[in-house]
């Protein structure tokens, strides 16, 4: 089992092992399913991209083929988790810390919510952590169905068409297969910037 969620936690390993149907599932875990944070899923995206032109016999699809499948996957994953946070509710934020759930995700999500409104349904895709929690807050705040779809397909097809198709392009060049551990991290840097301001913005705002 061990194994198995260090395979989970690795862009590279899902792709070898898993193929597509893996790939899919990640990418629906990680925006639909409560423990989803930690899926590798902005990496896994750019890799995929770089698959479909340096090995594309990996995943048996084309980068337009790819896109649609995984925006379908983002976009279910988002429903799900929509329905979980409508049908749970607010008492999701008095439940206690586990191994798996930490309510500072959720506070955060909700700190970046409170700033950016609908649109962090669309920002949040780029963003670990806020991407499998900002639907369950929608849900939680009961944002109209039909407007959270709205952003739920724009964000998936955004999220998914510019990671994947910026792998694909960079893909074609030797040095970035090469190198392609350091942009993984580079890429989790990038992203984690976000929440580091936006945790750090809502520690401020509770001293006062």
């Amino acid at each position: 089992m061990i194994e198995f969620l260090k395979q989970l936690t690795d862009p590279q390993s899902i792709i070898q092992y898993g193929g597509l149907a893996l790939l899919l599932f990640v990418v629906f875990a990680e925006t639909g399913l409560l423990i989803g944070f930690f899926l590798p899923g902005d990496s896994l995206i750019f890799i995929s991209g770089m698959i479909c032109v340096s090995k594309p016999e990996l995943l048996g699809v084309n980068l337009l083929q790819l896109i649609t499948f995984l925006s379908l996957a983002a976009i279910i994953g988002n429903i799900v988790g929509y329905w979980f946070g409508y049908k749970v509710g607010p008492p999701l934020f008095r439940k206690e810390d586990s191994l798996i759930f930490k309510k500072k995700y959720l506070e955060i999500t909700k700190a970046f919510y409170d700033k950016n409104g609908g649109k962090t349904l669309i920002m949040g895709r780029f963003l670990p952590i806020i991407r499998t929690f900002a639907p369950i807050l929608a849900g939680i705040i009961r944002i109209d169905f039909k407007r959270f779809m709205i952003y739920n397909i724009t964000g998936a097809i955004a999220w998914i068409g510019l990671l994947s198709s910026i792998g694909y392009y960079l893909g074609t060049y030797a040095w970035v297969q090469k190198n392609i551990g350091y942009i993984v991290i580079a890429l989790i840097v990038v992203t984690m910037i976000p929440l580091f301001v936006t945790y750090l913005k809502r520690d401020k705002t509770t001293v006062r």
